[in-house]
């Protein structure tokens, strides 16, 4: 492999063909993560899972996900980024096929699975080769921008694409969408993208890799238990699994002279506190997400298809100001303008406190379309400044700890607003019995084998009492938002103007990165 050493001070065509390479699978990884939720009926059908298999079909990708961002973002940094992209887009492909023709569920469970590791190892990877690819600061916080403008893509896009699917095809074409993909990364990728190992590169300690799995994956398990069952024992015990592994990875990283991750990057006021205020705004994005989508088809009784639809334009207004925030913080610092667009949320969260159960698909909508735009700021500025933060050889692991931040924040926000949500709901129904008293879902079933009095009256307290938890969920949401907008001030004020991808060091209280040292690069 030999040496590229003439990465251009400015990008030319080739970085921004293999910007186009990179963001394909970035939209493709998250879309995946809900391209299925329309599609569950009919696997369901198909495949007669049970109600345990059905769920984790859903959660398992996103579950392993999450729990091997860490992992795979740090041995992209010591194996090659670019190498470790390649390995996982290949055998994300694969896998999708499998899940495609799985004939079982506890083969699709197992391929899904596959699927996360695959997304775990191309998702730091994109983000952090972004850094090497676009040396000039501006280029750079464009393309930052773009990479978290196809995120949102990929979430929003997801139900869409899969109800039309539905409607021509079988449920598997939705996991064969990753193939052509993939295919495109491994063939693309080796010709405009160089290859980034971090110079000087130490061993892998496989203790710390252990633990640091021992860590995440029974702490995002907790997490999507508590959602799906309150509070619990089970749900109770992992996540205090969890954290004990949690402190036993940092008390090793602290005495190791060579870290799987340095945490001394939690001391950069700058990394810290943009990691606080996306944790905040994903909370809260993510729990009022969830509702959100029920509403839309439980109580305005729109199709799936139609609720897709209905996420369409937000998700354009989101596109459009996350590829806008980068040029406005070349003129306003980036804690102001995150914290502006945060305010907005809260405004638009605020607007669904005040949502009701019967014609308020109106004000959900007006309230969705503010509060889904303004947190485009903290999703395009925040991934820039974390990166900056860091050395550049600890680029890929920065970038994996965003993301995992990102996605920890919006498995919380399911599981703590989602609870809100369902608390109120059941305070509401107290006087149902059976599946009325505990979901919508359930009361809509039950009053199918009522007469036609009573089940209009229990459909309509079921859809007051959830819309009631909607406006609960919304008032936290609110909190959060403009908590997050509080923290954005206090801790990025010192980053100026222009300075998304690297902030001024001696603002943040901490030691800054080397940025004069060039980054070991091979094509």
């Amino acid at each position: 492999m030999s040496e590229f050493t003439d990465v251009p001070e400015r990008a030319g065509t080739r970085q921004w063909l293999g910007l186009a390479v990179l963001l394909l699978p970035t939209v493709l990884l998250f879309l995946t993560m809900t391209v299925l939720f329309l599609a569950t009926p009919y696997i369901a059908a198909d495949l007669s899972p049970s109600s345990g298999q059905l769920l984790w079909i859903n959660d398992i990708y996103g579950f392993v996900m999450a729990g091997f961002l860490v992992t795979m973002g740090t041995l992209g940094d010591r194996l090659g980024r670019r190498r470790l992209l390649l390995a996982g887009a290949a055998l994300f492909g694969v896998a999708s096929v499998i899940a495609a023709f799985a004939p079982s569920p506890e083969l699709l469970i197992g391929a899904r699975a596959l699927m996360g590791l695959g997304a775990a190892a191309v998702m730091p990877a994109t983000l952090s080769l972004i850094t090497t690819m676009f040396r000039d600061d501006r280029q750079r916080a464009t393309a930052i921008g773009l990479w978290a403008a196809s995120v949102s893509a990929g979430v929003a896009l997801g139900p869409l694409l899969g109800g039309l699917m539905l409607t021509s095809l079988w449920w598997g074409a939705s996991m064969l969408i990753g193939v052509p993909v993939m295919a495109l990364v491994v063939l693309a990728v080796p010709v405009l993208i160089p290859e980034y190992r971090a110079p000087q590169a130490g061993r892998i300690d496989p203790l710390s890799v252990a633990l640091s799995l021992a860590a995440l994956l029974p702490f995002v398990y907790g997490i999507k238990k508590l959602a799906e069952t309150g509070l619990a024992v089970e749900p109770a015990l992992t996540l205090l699994a969890g954290v004990g592994f949690a402190v036993i990875f940092v008390r090793r990283q602290l005495r190791l002279s060579d870290p799987m991750l340095d945490m001394r990057l939690f001391s950069n006021r700058i990394f810290s506190g943009s990691l606080a205020v996306y944790m905040l705004a994903a909370i809260a994005l993510g729990g009022v997400y969830l509702l959100f989508t029920q509403y839309l088809q439980l109580v305005a009784a729109q199709s799936p298809l139609a609720a897709g639809l209905w996420i369409l334009p937000a998700a354009i207004a989101l596109v459009i100001v996350s590829t806008l925030a980068p040029a406005i913080a070349r003129r306003v610092r980036p804690g102001t303008v995150i914290a502006a667009g945060l305010v907005v949320s809260a405004l638009g969260y605020l607007v669904l406190t005040q949502v009701g159960s019967e014609a308020g698909l109106a004000l959900l909508i007006v309230g969705f379309y503010i509060l889904y735009p303004g947190i485009a700021p903290a999703m395009a500025l925040i991934p820039g400044l974390v990166i900056g933060a860091a050395p550049p050889e600890k680029a890929g692991a920065a970038s994996a700890v965003e993301s995992t931040a990102s996605d920890l924040g919006v498995a919380l926000g399911v599981a703590l607003l989602g609870s809100v949500g369902a608390a109120v709901y059941r305070a509401g129904m107290s006087d149902a019995e059976g599946a009325s008293a505990e979901t919508l879902s359930g009361a809509l079933s039950s009053a199918e084998s009522l007469p036609a009095e009573l089940a209009d009256s229990v459909i309509a307290a079921g859809r007051e009492a959830f819309t009631n938890g909607l406006n609960a969920a919304a008032w936290v949401a609110t909190v959060l938002s403009a908590a997050g907008a509080v923290l954005a001030v206090a801790f990025l004020r010192g980053v100026p103007a222009g300075a998304v991808a690297h902030p001024d060091p001696e603002a943040a209280d901490a030691p800054g990165p080397e940025v004069a040292d060039r980054p070991a690069v091979t094509a």
